[in-house]
């Protein structure tokens, strides 16, 4: 009679599968900070923001409409340097008011559209 003494250890594999998991959060919080990053320095840089100011900006900080530096000709400017720098593609269709609305949906909308590639 012959006994079977191998064990199946599954353990040691739902260990690599967290740490990948935890990698991976790890590489997209660290993408998404400098996405954060960058689109703070793009409104610094664009709209002449004092960068003390943009550092506090949160989620729901109010900017079109709210910001008087960012009118409708700072907004072709504001996107435009987002491509150019994000190294992506706004279409006009992707533009409305909400994602303007906030520095979080203006941050939102950049980390999508970098994910989208």
């Amino acid at each position: 009679m012959s006994v079977d003494t191998t064990k199946s250890d599954t353990s040691g594999d739902r260990s690599s599968e967290s740490e990948k998991a935890t990698c991976d959060k790890a590489a997209s919080d660290k993408a998404a900070n400098a996405i954060d990053a960058e689109l703070r320095q793009i409104m610094c840089d664009v709209l002449g923001l004092d960068s003390d100011d943009v550092a506090e900006f949160d989620a729901e900080t109010g900017l079109f409409g709210h910001l008087p530096e960012l009118d409708s000709m700072a907004v072709a400017g504001l996107l435009t340097e987002m491509e150019d720098r994000l190294d992506i593609m706004i279409d006009d269709e992707d533009v409305d008011g909400e994602m303007l609305e906030t520095y979080g949906g203006l941050l939102g909308f950049a980390q999508a559209k970098v994910a989208e590639g």
